[in-house]
Formats: structure tokens, C-alpha cells, sequence
């Protein structure tokens, strides 16, 4: 038996429904703050990432899919917004009204170590706006990610934002990364040692154990931000104080790519274990001009699925129950299998319901086993009486209750009344 591979899952019918909540209430959430959907390939030139995501990133350094092909090298998307961004200026969306508002929901790849919630196969939400400097654009990308964590059951994740300044502030910065990583270059791992002069930021978001501890009494990047990317930072904290959006300031996130400039934020979730960052984003106001675009301010998130979803259970989120079928058709012959058949058909067309009749040839005993393993509500049998005479019963699976019903003339009708009726009815108190 060939089976799936390392780093991937497979999702069964029984938890599908769960990850449908999580996508419905995505869209539904962006919806409202005025994003509309965009769909991009999963595969793109691997120069796209190594210029907008960053070659000194472990992302690109470690991590990526890549495959030679026969006109260039290509790469999985390791995440959403450079491969949304190429697509955002490839198909001229730019010259629209500006904001440009978009989400989507991908599978997206990275080589890393699998751990729960960590796999080389991954999907994620993101949203994305584009052509909006103003610091209030900030606020709401923040609310969005803030109301939809809420309505996912996940208002225990705490919202940690930063400024990580424009190019001007970080020279000075990066000067003073470097004096003080100095004494430390040997210690730090090979791949940091490569950072040193590229890009010292990155040293603070390794992942090394102990790079993280040289790098704990670091300078901070908000002691060096220019006039403009603190008036910006301080805009923001006021913006989300009035929206009465609680929030940390934590100076040590840096997020993992290179493409961020001022605000940079992560909404932390203890429920899956200590310090585990379920949804994260920022300002990128020099990527597109870095895709050969015009200069262009925009900033999103990402929030990834299998972590939010891991969050939601260890919550004790209420997912309801996966859908199950309206009515069960049991038949006895061929003729009464072809009536089933015609009936079926026409509530699913007409009324919306799912409907199952029998097709591998059950017994009528096991049809009824069936019926109550699949928790069918309603169950119709038609047998060579019924199906002389046209009359039939309709069996509320949980009360017991018999509609009489004629199967030649309104049946649509009575079973949909029938239907309503009783949820009315179980609605109502005792």
C-alpha cells in the first residue's frame, strides 16, 4: 500500500466539516471589512521569493520546495503574500480604486522540522491590502485579524505588535546589531555568522536555541525609529486604544521575512503550547517597487489553519455537528429503487435536502441499520404496496412519528411542511 507522505495529512470527511467553519467564517469576516477573494498559482518563479521574502530568511536558506524545470527554476509557495502581490501587479489592479482589498485560502509549503502543527504541507488564510499608508489602514487589518480570532472562539490570543522602521531607521540599527553580536560571531550558528553583515535583524529570529540567548540582551529596533515610523507606530497604538483593542508592544518580534517595514504584529495562543503564534502580519510598503512595480504602500496577514484549528479544540470551540442525511429512501425491488431514485432527485433539486437512497443492495434490515448509522431524520420506505398504492409514511427517525404521504401527488410539499413542523416544533419549550 503507497502511503501519504511525511509532513502531510489528510483530511477525513469526519473533521472536513471543522475546517469549513474555520473557512466559512473566514470569508465571512472579510466580507464584511470589504475583501474579496483572489486565487494564485501554487507554484512561481523561485526568484520571487529569493527577492520579496529574502535570501537571508531561513525560509529561502532552508526551508523551500524548489524543482529545476526546462525554462527556470520553480518553487512551491512557502507563503501567500509574494506569489498574491505578483498577481496584484501582473493583472493591472493597481490602476483601480485604491485600497485594493483581497483574501485567499491556500496550501503553501516549507521544509521544516513536522511537529503538531508544523508540517511540510500547510494551509493558511491571508489577507492582504494594497495602496493605503495611512496608519489608520494598520488598525483595521489588525481589527480584521482581531475579529475573526473573536469569532473562531480564540479571543484568549493576545495581540503583540512592533515597528520594525523604514530602511532609513534600520542602517542605524543594523550598526548597532553589529557591535553588539560582535564579541558573539563565533558562538552564533553558521547561518547567522552569514547575517552578520547582510542582514543582523535576522539573528533575533533564528530559531537556534543558543543564538536566541546571545541575542536576548540585543538592542531594539524602537530606539532607533526615524520621526516618521515613530509618529506611525504611536498613530496605531492610539488608533487601536480607541477601538478598544488590547495589545502588547514587544519589541523582539521581527517576523521571519524580509519584506516587512514599520508595524509588524502576532497574535500568540497559549492553548497549544507556550508562546505558539497562530496568525501574524505587517506593513511591506517596498515590495511591489521591489517586483518592478511603482512604489507601493500595502500590508496584511496570515493566520495558518491547522494551528487555529488546534487552538479552537483545546478551547473547547463548539463545532457543531458535520451535516447528516434529511431522508433515507429504503426500497425493496427495482421498480420501488426507480421510484426512490425519482423522488430523491427532485427534494434535492427543488428543496435543498440531502437525500440517500440505497445503492449496494442491502436487505431491508440492513437499509434500516443504515439509516440510523448515517442518523438519517427522516426515513421513507417504498415496497411493492406502497408503490401500487401510492401511499407511504414518513418516519421521524428520533420521535417515531408516521406522516401519512402520497407518493404520486405533493410529496415535495408534505415532506417540507413535515420537516419545518417538527424543527419549529423541537425549537419550542416543553
Amino acid at each position: 500500500m503507497i502511503t501519504r507522505n511525511k509532513g502531510a495529512e489528510d483530511v477525513m470527511p469526519s473533521e472536513s466539516y471543522i475546517w469549513q467553519t474555520v473557512e466559512r467564517a473566514a470569508a465571512n469576516v472579510a466580507q464584511l471589512y470589504g475583501f474579496s477573494e483572489i486565487r494564485f498559482p501554487t507554484f512561481e518563479k523561485t526568484e520571487l521569493f529569493v527577492r520579496s521574502v529574502g535570501e537571508t530568511t531561513d525560509v529561502v536558506q532552508k526551508e523551500m520546495w524548489t524543482v529545476k524545470g526546462r525554462e527556470s527554476t520553480y518553487t512551491l509557495r512557502p507563503e501567500g503574500t509574494a506569489g498574491c502581490m505578483r498577481a496584484v501587479l501582473q493583472n493591472g489592479l493597481l490602476n483601480e480604486s485604491m485600497p485594493q482589498k483581497v483574501y485567499y485560502q491556500i496550501s503553501a509549503f516549507r521544509h521544516e522540522n513536522v511537529q503538531k502543527g508544523r508540517l511540510w504541507e500547510f494551509h493558511q488564510f491571508g489577507a492582504e491590502m494594497v495602496g493605503a499608508a495611512d496608519p489608520s489602514a494598520d488598525a483595521e487589518v489588525i481589527a480584521f485579524a482581531r475579529e475573526l480570532l473573536d469569532t473562531l472562539g480564540l479571543s484568549e490570543a493576545r495581540l503583540h505588535i512592533n515597528s520594525i522602521g523604514c530602511p532609513e531607521c534600520r542602517r542605524a540599527y543594523y550598526d548597532k546589531l553589529r557591535e553588539y553580536f560582535a564579541p558573539y560571531r563565533e558562538q552564533l550558528c553558521s547561518t547567522c555568522q552569514s547575517r552578520f553583515d547582510k542582514n543582523p535583524m535576522r539573528i533575533i529570529d533564528c530559531k537556534s536555541p543558543e543564538d536566541k540567548a546571545i541575542a536576548k540582551d540585543a538592542p531594539v529596533i524602537t530606539d532607533y525609529l526615524c520621526d516618521e515610523c515613530r509618529e506611525h507606530f504611536d498613530t496605531l497604538r492610539s488608533l487601536l486604544d480607541g477601538m478598544g483593542i488590547a495589545y502588547e508592544v514587544d519589541p523582539r518580534i521581527v517576523r521571519g521575512l524580509d519584506y516587512y517595514t514599520r508595524t509588524v504584529f502576532e497574535f500568540i495562543s497559549d492553548s497549544i503550547g507556550a508562546q505558539s503564534t497562530i496568525c501574524g502580519g505587517g506593513r511591506y510598503d517596498g515590495l511591489i517597487s521591489e517586483m518592478g512595480g511603482p512604489q507601493t504602500p500595502a500590508l496584511g496577514f496570515a493566520m495558518g489553519i491547522e494551528r487555529v484549528i488546534l487552538a479552537m479544540k483545546a478551547v473547547g470551540y463548539d463545532f457543531g455537528e458535520p451535516s447528516v442525511c434529511d431522508l433515507y429512501i429504503a426500497s425493496m425491488g427495482a421498480d420501488e429503487s426507480r421510484r426512490a431514485a425519482v423522488i430523491a432527485n427532485s427534494l434535492r433539486r427543488e428543496g435543498g435536502f440531502r437525500v440517500e437512497t440505497e445503492l449496494c443492495g442491502r436487505g431491508f434490515k440492513a437499509q434500516l441499520k443504515y439509516a440510523n448509522k448515517i442518523k438519517a431524520k427522516y426515513l421513507l420506505v417504498i415496497g411493492q404496496t406502497e408503490l401500487e398504492t401510492g401511499k407511504a409514511s414518513i418516519k421521524n427517525m428520533k420521535t417515531g412519528e408516521q406522516t401519512p404521504v402520497d407518493l404520486n401527488s405533493g410529496f415535495n410539499d408534505t415532506f417540507m411542511n413535515t420537516y419545518v413542523a417538527d424543527r419549529v416544533s423541537a425549537e419550542l419549550p416543553d
